[in-house]
């Protein structure tokens, strides 16, 4: 009672599935490049307070330098550009608040003190 059915043939060859290539490697060098543009353009705009100024344009120089190592050259290069100019500037305005800081300061002084005395 065991009759054994003959082997059937698929209709269709079994498919092989083909080799899956690896993933680039992901290079955040661009990313840095972009992030030293963008600090670079913000030290310029804040070099006027040192505290502001200062911090954003030598993090911005240093993601440059390390951002000209591969993709994000020529954006890396302006981030470097820009954040020396920040930084640039920040000195300026740092020595120039303390050549007329005694200045500016007898000037208030006086503006508040007249204000006191004349009742207003």
């Amino acid at each position: 009672m065991s009759e054994q059915l003959p082997p059937v043939s698929a209709p269709f060859p079994t498919p092989v599935p083909e080799p899956v290539p690896a993933p680039a490697p992901v290079s955040n060098s661009k990313g840095l490049a972009i992030a030293s543009l963008i600090l670079g353009i913000l030290s310029l705009c804040a070099s006027v307070g040192w505290f502001c100024g200062g911090p954003i344009g030598v993090v911005g120089l240093v993601l440059g330098i390390l951002g000209r190592k591969s993709a994000g050259k020529g954006l890396a290069t302006a981030g470097i550009i820009l954040s020396a100019v920040g930084l640039l500037l920040t000195v300026i305005f740092i020595i120039l608040g303390l050549i007329f800081r005694s200045s500016i300061l007898n000037s208030i002084y006086n503006q508040i003190y007249n204000q006191i005395g004349t009742g207003g």
